[in-house]
């Protein structure tokens, strides 16, 4: 699916726990999340800390659509 949005000349980034699927599956832009259940966050966490992850991550993945690039690219997600 995502390299026939990218065909269609829309931008796309794909925020996943598994990179080596969505690499396989051919994904150009990749922003790695934390899991399956809970790719943005971790329950257990407090809300304030989980609004940082996902706000960074989020924010990771928005440059990300904004960058050009020649081959498959994971951002780094580390603050």
């Amino acid at each position: 699916m995502v390299k026939e949005i990218e065909k269609a000349g829309i931008p796309i980034v794909q925020m996943a726990n598994l990179i080596p699927v969505a690499k396989t599956v051919g994904s150009n832009k990749m922003v790695p999340t934390i899991s399956i259940p809970y790719p943005l966050g971790d329950p257990d966490t407090p809300k304030e800390e989980q609004w940082k992850v996902r706000y960074h991550r989020v924010g990771v993945a928005l440059d990300a659509l904004t960058m050009d690039v020649k081959e498959q690219t994971v951002f780094n997600v580390s603050v």
